[in-house]
């Protein structure tokens, strides 16, 4: 808990002591304190990552006993001093009790100034409680911490805002801010965090000076930071609400705000030179992908190349002999070589998305190229290239002078327009591919199986991207089979136990590669051929495509019914639409098999009814999943009123012949 003020007095406010200013920075009191608060940091900041772990606190333990030191020296002087300006504290003294859930008061109206005697012993003594507070925190004693935190709140209460004491106003409320957000009580942080905001831009708008830093409160002359780093730390302090600020505005779902403090934390970083590499690229790495969501691809990129480039000041990962010599170096491979495959994976994903979306903006209603749509497009595209430069200009861009050129030039190395034409998507694909390259060169199947397989998914959803813009069928057809080439091992190795939900995922993309290929086949046909007639390896290798598509489809229901093979009468929401649409397209499927016998042709489309059937009925007897499959069901009601018709007329046809 915190401890009272009346323990620290104890010599009677009897007698006028002499004058010292808060003892002189020349007597031997002061430089006591000064002392005792060097010491107090070098334990935290030093002296405590060394502690053993059965007394994990012990340093910091110390540190506070040295600040309560600190606190009562400071109280026996003020005790001193109490009658030569007391009088002053009641005249201009500010309400004391600042509000629990943040102050919104900025601090920049009466109380003491900053510089005045009065001022700079609150300020003094809210230092040491803001210190202590942290203390309190560091060792897990929140209460106590928050309480001592409170205490400088209403010590800073007592004044207003001046060079004196700004850092402090921030630092304790940044403090506060990661008290209340730990207890997830986000909104409470929220009012501290921004409250610190402000009194920083007011300040800075109205003074601007390098303020003074909390240490020099307890700093000989001779030690004191120069201007220039009295700057640096106290734009950390904001870089630090910034930080926190980016925290609370994702966890109250504020997506684009929390990205643009994170997007501003880490400019700041860099502009001050305090970061880790590995993390930092990780954390721009991240910012990426809500970029990406968002079609930003411009800013997406920056962030991307940014995170290559910084990481790479991390150094290069150690070798794996110089790794089995010694368990640090160990850890750091470990460590460099996931972070850069993770990163690898944002890449992916930014390459893959930028397909995708051009995808959608040039495909027509049955999913192939709109060669007019097309057109229309690159006539914008100089257009789209003046508003990407202009963009560029008045963004926010990553960098110093050692890393912007690095940054620019992985840049040009992919496009964040979208792609018109086969070239500029064949130049998408090849840098995704070569990120898959190396993020499969951590993530390996031995012991990493899910991430393996993803990427594995992702791969595969490249050349599917990059496939729609192929005009060769041939070779389009040729680019699906690298797709079942690459799943279709992983898929039927998968202990289907562990990894159902995997399978699952593999087995309705083979079926979808798969009846893709099929129809490649059979439209590269129809244009080879004079007449309507299909020679009998093309007919093969159609009715080979279509067997397997409909296997694999097939292979997904039977992966939803029980263990003794029952159909489950309940489709899961998340299951619903693709246990339809499989339902469908097997039924499709049996319908397009083609045989010279008649009693096949029969078995075929019985089959084919008989799942249409499945669709129509499940919706009647569920009508709140027939908005899952609006124009399956349509075609399948109908279906099971054609089919019918058509397999008696086979039926007549067989006995005929009979």
């Amino acid at each position: 808990m915190a401890y009272k003020d009346a323990d620290c007095r104890k010599t009677p406010k009897k007698k006028k002591k002499k004058k010292t200013n808060m003892a002189s920075l020349s007597s031997d009191e002061w430089r006591a304190i000064c002392d005792k608060f060097t010491n107090a940091q070098n334990l935290t900041d030093v002296e405590s990552r060394n502690d053993p772990e059965n007394d994990l606190f012990r340093s910091k333990y110390k540190a506070r006993e040295l600040l309560r030191e600190i606190y009562c020296s400071l109280k026996s002087f003020e005790a001193g001093e109490g009658d030569e300006d007391g009088g002053a504290e009641s005249s201009e003294q500010r309400a004391a009790e600042p509000p629990v859930d943040g102050q919104r008061e900025d601090g920049f109206g009466e109380g003491f100034s900053g510089d005045s005697p009065a001022g700079l012993r609150a300020a003094k003594l809210g230092a040491v409680e803001y210190y202590l507070g942290v203390n309190h925190v560091d060792t897990e004693e929140l209460s106590a911490g928050q309480e001592h935190l409170m205490n400088c709140m209403k010590q800073l209460g007592r004044c207003r805002v001046t060079s004196e004491n700004v850092s402090l106003f921030i630092h304790v409320r940044n403090q506060l801010g990661i008290l209340w957000a730990g207890r997830d009580e986000t909104e409470t942080a929220q009012g501290f965090l921004e409250t610190a905001e402000s009194i920083y831009q007011r300040y800075m708008k109205e003074d601007g000076s390098p303020p003074t830093d909390m240490t020099e409160y307890f700093t000989s002359e001779e030690k004191l930071p120069t201007h220039q780093e009295r700057t640096k730390r106290f734009e950390l302090a904001y870089t630090h609400t910034m930080y926190y600020l980016a925290q609370v505005y994702q966890n109250l779902g504020e997506t684009e705000r929390a990205a643009t403090y994170c997007h501003t934390t880490l400019q700041r970083q860099l502009q001050l030179n305090q970061f880790s590499p590995m993390e930092w690229a990780l954390n721009a790495a991240t910012l990426s992908q809500y970029y990406i969501t968002k079609g930003r691809y411009m800013e997406g990129r920056h962030c991307l190349s940014a995170a290559t480039v910084i990481s790479g000041l991390a150094g290069e990962a150690p070798s794996e002999a110089v790794a089995q010599e010694s368990e640090t170096e160990s850890d750091r491979r470990e460590q460099l070589r996931q972070k850069r495959a993770e990163i690898a994976r944002c890449w992916i994903k930014y390459c893959l998305n930028v397909l995708q979306d051009s995808k959608k903006l040039l495909e027509d209603n049955i999913g192939e190229l709109d060669t007019d749509r097309q057109e229309e497009l690159k006539r914008a595209r100089r257009q789209e290239e003046e508003d990407e430069e202009k963009g560029r200009k008045s963004a926010l861009l990553f960098g110093s002078e050692d890393t912007f050129d690095s940054i620019a030039s992985l840049e040009e190395k992919v496009c964040c327009l979208s792609p018109l034409d086969f070239t500029e998507a064949r130049g998408v694909f090849l840098v995704g591919q070569n990120y898959v390259k190396q993020a499969k060169e951590y993530f390996q199947m031995d012991g990493y199986v899910t991430d393996h397989i993803e990427i594995l998914q992702d791969h595969s959803a490249l050349f599917r991207g990059l496939a729609f813009f192929e005009e060769d069928l041939e070779r389009r057809c040729k680019m699906h089979k690298r797709r079942v080439d690459m799943l279709e091992p992983i898929c039927n190795d998968l202990n289907a136990q562990y990894y159902l939900l995997i399978r699952r995922q593999l087995m309705f993309e083979l079926a979808e590669i798969y009846n893709e290929m099929m129809d490649l086949k059979l439209t590269l046909a129809n244009r080879q051929a004079d007449t309507q007639s299909l020679d009998n390896h093309t007919i093969k290798k159609f009715n080979s495509l279509c067997s397997a598509s409909a296997k694999y489809f097939q292979m997904f229901l039977d992966s939803l019914c029980s263990p003794e093979g029952k159909v489950p009468e309940h489709l899961e929401e998340e299951v619903l639409r693709p246990a339809l649409v499989a339902r469908f397209r097997v039924a499709r499927l049996h319908s397009r098999l083609i045989s010279p016998l008649l009693s096949a042709q029969l078995d075929n489309l019985n089959k084919s009814l008989e799942n249409y059937k499945y669709v129509a009925e499940y919706c009647e007897t569920h009508p709140e999943a027939a908005a899952a499959v609006e124009t399956e069901l349509e075609l399948s009601k109908e279906m099971v009123g054609l089919l019918p018709l058509k397999i008696n007329r086979l039926k007549a046809k067989m006995a005929t012949n009979n």
